[in-house]
């Protein structure tokens, strides 16, 4: 198999194999839609993504795949705070905006000082990884569509 593997998704049989993972076709094709689909996907719209290459792929399959993924390093899960969350395979080291209306969830290019945060969780006693942050409020669409009804309302 490793004679066949394609280059987008040999970092990811990699990474997987580095964290004691199996790479799987189910693992390789959820990383590869992650990858491709360029915004957040939740694990509903992954298994569509995928359906067309692993036909017949389960939901639970799925979510198994991004948890394995996610243990290697390669997708991270934002939570939403609206429905399901929603996976991320973007670069590591990056922040989120979260829309508290819509759920939407973008990513937010920002250099944050998160050393002080995790040093004073590693002095109590956390074991930290890493960390983010989620900036929450209303993005531009449901911003623009609350000051229209706010204008209709009072006109």
């Amino acid at each position: 198999m490793e004679a066949t593997t394609k280059p987008e998704t040999s970092g990811a049989a990699a990474a997987l194999r580095r964290s004691g993972y199996r790479v799987t076709p189910q693992r390789l094709a959820v990383a590869k839609a992650l990858a491709e689909a360029g915004r957040h996907l939740s694990a509903e719209q992954v298994m569509e993504a995928v359906g067309q290459a692993l036909p017949g792929v389960s939901l639970p399959t799925v979510y198994a795949s991004l948890e394995a993924l996610e243990n290697a390093g390669l997708v991270r899960r934002v939570a939403s705070g609206r429905g399901p969350g929603l996976y991320d395979a973007g670069p590591a080291a990056h922040h989120h905006m979260v829309c508290r209306r819509c759920g939407s969830v973008v990513d937010l290019a920002a250099d944050v000082a998160l050393e002080p945060a995790l040093a004073r969780a590693r002095r109590q006693g956390f074991d930290a990884e890493g960390a983010e942050v989620v900036v929450r409020g209303l993005c531009a669409d449901c911003r623009a569509a609350a000051s229209h009804r706010d204008t209709t309302l009072s006109a």
